[in-house]
């Protein structure tokens, strides 16, 4: 299989070259990615757990979805795709939240953190999680807050975001 490739990208978020997925995070080069919080109807968020195989942050709780952006891809390209591909979520609209610079929280990735709303089945990637779960968020307010450790950090720091902007 041929590995994934990703545009290294500099401190204002220009891209530099591509290099392989392997070679950006041996050597912590700053590269983009997408995170997207599923709501339902009432309100509740979608967050899954990660892979006991993910090489970063394994059996942690993170956000409904996330992925890289690929070499020449957009942001926007990238969150569907990933709604797709991990969730088997199609059609929805994505609303664009925030643009995070690259930081240690985030693994060195510029991070755009989209929203939709949608009750669609959801057809989980069992290589990517190993479990989903719907949680309010009071609960959640409680849960990063009593358990950090068990949230990615990435996830901590868009969350933390997303409830001071839209609480």
């Amino acid at each position: 299989m041929v590995e994934e490739l990703f545009d290294v990208v500099n401190e204002r978020d220009e891209v530099l070259y591509s290099l392989s997925r392997s070679a950006v995070h041996r050597q912590q080069l700053l590269h983009r990615a997408v995170h997207v919080f599923v709501l339902d109807s009432r309100g509740c968020l979608l967050i899954h757990q990660r892979s006991p195989t993910k090489e970063e942050f394994p059996n942690v709780w993170t956000s409904s979805c996330s992925g890289h952006v690929s070499a020449g891809e957009t942001y926007d390209q990238t969150a569907p795709r990933e709604l797709q591909e991990e969730l088997g979520i199609t059609g929805v609209r994505l609303e664009r939240l925030q643009k995070f610079a690259a930081c240690a929280d985030t693994s060195w990735e510029f991070t755009v953190l989209y929203r939709t709303v949608t009750d669609q089945s959801l057809r989980p990637d069992a290589a990517e999680m190993t479990a989903v779960q719907w949680i309010s968020p009071a609960e959640l307010d409680t849960a990063t807050a009593a358990y950090p450790d068990r949230y990615s950090p990435a996830f901590l720091l868009l969350y933390r975001w997303y409830r001071a902007s839209f609480a």
